[in-house]
């Protein structure tokens, strides 16, 4: 055999030996342990076979090799070779394989080939003989039968995936399916960690991406190999990765180089399905977006199985959580279920739905004291409006905008972050009064913060303030410039928040829109925010008009201290003369359509480019936007026909209420006449007697 090159191009590891054994040189690849090529020197009578690269060659050396340490692995079939050419594949099962020739030295084989009723051509490989001894090597069946049931049982208990079975196996989905059920199991009792939930759903994705090749992949190479190469084989289905009596699924599809795999395939198969010409071609643009798509639907499953793990949710939030993507979500249904707790489960859940958690490495402990202390600081002053429902309800009007009208694509993780943390903390520990009340009353925030923008400045501050404590630090991972980038865009966005800005905020955003230059990103997200904190006139009625009772609660309360303290009463803050649907249709007409607009037409001037560039990617797009032949962006406006429909109401509700008060101003007037007439009737004394006192207490009651 010196000088002769026999390819066999094959992935080996360190338990690959060579021995001489009645001349014939014997080998075992246990083909799914080593990702990578190696090579090994191993002595064979007085020769070393070089494994290098897949080729196997013998070379003359001086030195010998103790081959002690390289022993055979009863569950590997066994491939030996003599120096005539001959090849005998040994399977674990007992059956026993001869072939004429290995590849690459093949001579003229028509006549094995017109012999046997195979394939003649160059090169192929033609079994003479095929020997099932089964009931000779009872060892080997029971010991694979043992080794199954070792790995249920594992499965079923434990929660490691060292010793579970190669991916490529026929009992991996097998073995999958019970560790899942277990998990499962686990999951309800709250008895999963975070790390053992990556490893197996890694596992798990494994396996099924392993059959999920084979699978296409032997269907598509079938129908090409039947066109292409008539053979004598008989038609039979195509043979799949998990088949029990395909010893092929013993090899793992990219464990060995495409040459052995097509020869086994060859030999050992009824059917040229298993071989694969994957050198000859490109992976198909529709594989790689089917590809995406399985990495998302594992990735979602695996946030939702961490977030179980790490927070428990109970079952009536989870499904009303599941509504987190309309627009007109019912928070205080979710407030009611989760018993005074939606903003940490709406933080949670957006913190999840972005990937934020795990892409910034934030410590689920540190997340939960973190939400838990903004529910302490929203709850401080008992608010009726800004409070931690209307936290919750604004981050979640915020998520609706990034998700649905696909804004989330233009900002780059960190953005995102900034923007769900900044909708949640807008309005922390606010007192339930207007800037202008600090002002008026010398209060120590506006002592601190000057009478500039005095409230926001807080929410920021104190929010920060949790941020950098040790128990609530989920900004710990973020580098420098990333902390930077964060604040910064947290403070742009929150300070925003202060109505006084208003006008300003909507000239500058119309002035943007005029110019050809891309819009900042910081004055987008601002005016995204500052929308949301405005938006529930833009929402259905039912939740409007509850969001608007309490607002006036919360200015009549700011009103009655404001008379207790002598000032001048506020605007809408007078419980006697505030006209509710009035107030209401000039919000809707000239501060929350307005501005809405303004969003409307950024979103569509930022997105429009986004869009046109998607189309350029075919299957991709369908991942990004709706394929449509419009050249602009349509953005999907919901709140267009909540405000009409609930200014409306609202004007239904005025003519009411004016019909209302004209009636009561005329009975009052009607009231005070018929006072002031008896007031002016004098009547006649009895003669000789005293005019008697005219009560005119009567007369104040209009007054």
């Amino acid at each position: 055999m010196t000088g002769e090159s026999l390819s066999l191009k094959t992935k080996v590891s360190d338990s690959s030996y060579c021995c001489t054994q009645n001349r014939l040189l014997h080998l075992d690849f246990p083909v799914h342990v080593s990702p990578k090529f190696h090579q090994y020197s191993l002595n064979l009578a007085g020769n070393y076979c070089d494994i290098k690269h897949g080729k196997l060659t013998i070379q003359k050396v001086k030195e010998e090799m103790d081959l002690a340490k390289f022993k055979p692995d009863p569950e590997r079939p066994r491939i030996f070779m003599s120096k005539n050419g001959k090849v005998v594949i040994v399977f674990p099962n007992g059956e026993i394989v001869e072939v004429a020739n290995p590849p690459d030295r093949a001579k003229d084989d028509s006549s094995v080939g017109a012999k046997n009723g195979q394939l003649s051509r160059a090169g192929s490989l033609t079994v003479l003989r095929r020997t099932n001894s089964k009931s000779k090597l009872p060892s080997t069946s029971s010991s694979r039968t043992s080794s199954i049931a070792e790995s249920d049982s594992y499965a079923s208990v434990d929660l490691g995936t060292d010793k579970l079975p190669p991916i490529d196996t026929p009992e991996a989905s097998h073995v999958c399916s019970i560790r899942l059920r277990n998990i499962l199991r686990r999951i309800q009792n709250g008895e999963v960690s975070k790390e053992d939930l990556h490893k197996n759903l890694e596992y798990a994705a494994s396996v099924l991406e392993s059959v999920y090749i084979d699978e296409t992949s032997t269907s598509k190479d079938t129908t090409k190999n039947s066109v292409e190469t008539p053979t004598s084989f008989p038609k039979s289905p195509p043979e799949r990765l998990t088949d029990e009596d395909d010893e092929l699924s013993e090899v793992e599809p990219d464990a060995v180089p495409t040459e052995v795999r097509d020869w086994l395939a060859l030999t050992f198969t009824r059917s040229m399905s298993n071989v694969r010409r994957r050198g000859l071609e490109k992976p198909k643009f529709r594989s790689v977006a089917h590809a995406i798509r399985a990495g998302i639907m594992v990735d979602r499953i695996y946030r939702r199985l961490s977030s179980s793990a790490t927070l428990h949710i109970p079952p009536a939030v989870l499904q009303l959580l599941k509504g987190m993507d309309d627009w007109s979500f019912d928070v205080f249904s979710l407030n009611s279920a989760a018993d005074g707790h939606s903003l940490k489960y709406v933080g949670y859940e957006l913190l999840q739905k972005y990937d934020l958690v795990t892409k910034y490495k934030i410590n689920s402990s540190m997340l939960d004291s973190f939400l838990l202390q903004l529910e302490v600081g929203y709850s401080k002053y008992k608010n009726p409006y800004h409070n931690l429902v209307h936290g919750a309800d604004v981050a979640q009007t915020v998520h609706y905008i990034l998700s649905q009208s696909k804004l989330a694509h233009w900002l780059t993780d960190l953005e995102v972050f900034a923007t769900i943390i900044a909708a949640l903390i807008h309005d922390y520990e606010h007192t339930g009064t207007t800037n202008n009340f600090h002002i008026q009353t010398g209060s120590e925030f506006a002592v601190l913060y000057n009478d500039k923008a005095v409230l926001e400045n807080h929410h920021i501050c104190a929010s920060f303030r949790i941020m950098r404590s040790e128990e609530a630090n989920i900004l710990n991972h973020l580098s420098r410039e990333e902390y930077r980038e964060f604040r910064a865009l947290v403070i742009e966005m929150v300070m925003a928040t202060d109505m006084s800005f208003h006008f300003q905020q909507l000239k500058n955003m119309k002035n943007l829109l005029g110019m050809p230059e891309n819009i900042d990103k910081q004055k987008a997200l601002s005016l995204v925010l500052h929308c949301a904190d405005i938006s529930h006139p833009a929402k259905d009625w039912n939740l409007h008009r509850r969001w608007t009772s309490q607002l006036l609660e919360e200015f009549f309360k700011q009103g009655d201290r404001e008379q207790e303290l002598g000032l001048a009463i506020s605007p809408l803050c007078d419980r006697e003369k505030t006209l509710v649907a009035e107030s209401q249709i000039g919000f809707i007409d000239f501060i929350v359509d307005p501005s809405f607009a303004v969003m409307t037409e950024m979103l569509e001037k930022i997105l429009t480019p986004l869009q046109k560039a998607a189309r350029s990617e075919d299957a991709i797009s369908e991942e990004v936007f709706d394929k449509t032949d419009k050249s602009k962006y349509i953005l999907s406006t919901p709140w267009s026909d909540c405000l009409a429909d609930n200014k409306n109401k609202w004007k239904v509700q005025a003519a009411k209420d004016a019909e209302e008060r004209k009636q009561k101003e005329a009975e009052e007037l009607s009231k005070e006449t018929s006072n002031t007439n008896n007031n002016t009737t004098k009547p006649i004394a009895p003669p000789g007697g005293p005019t008697p006192a005219v009560s005119c207490s009567a007369g104040k009651g209009g007054n």
